[in-house]
């Protein structure tokens, strides 16, 4: 798909590099809001997920892409619990955090 076959205000997919940088960025910044170490293995582990996560609701996820809010929704209820899991924090906590960082 050409970039000229879209409407005004349509942005075309991501591609899987800014998939997988914007997911990187989101939880870097999310660990640093908790103000909790989080070891390298289990940062690239939740990256994993979360790029996984993203690659397969990315129609959702493109269509929602200027509502911050209903992304960070989509986040907490698909994404958070598993990753709260790994790193063994709250999930409440998790997700005040990335919706710090993430401005949802």
């Amino acid at each position: 798909m050409r970039k000229n076959d879209l409407g005004k205000h349509e942005q075309p997919l991501p591609n899987l590099r800014q998939i997988r940088r914007s997911c990187r960025n989101e939880l870097y910044r999310t660990a640093k809001r908790l103000n909790t170490y989080i070891p390298p293995a289990q940062m690239e582990e939740a990256e994993a997920l979360y790029f996984r996560k993203v690659t397969e609701n990315l129609l959702f996820i493109a269509e929602n892409g200027n509502n911050r809010k209903k992304l960070a929704d989509w986040w907490e209820d698909h994404v958070c619990a598993d990753i709260a899991e790994m790193w063994r924090v709250e999930p409440d906590r998790l997700a005040r955090a990335f919706r710090s960082a993430f401005g949802g």
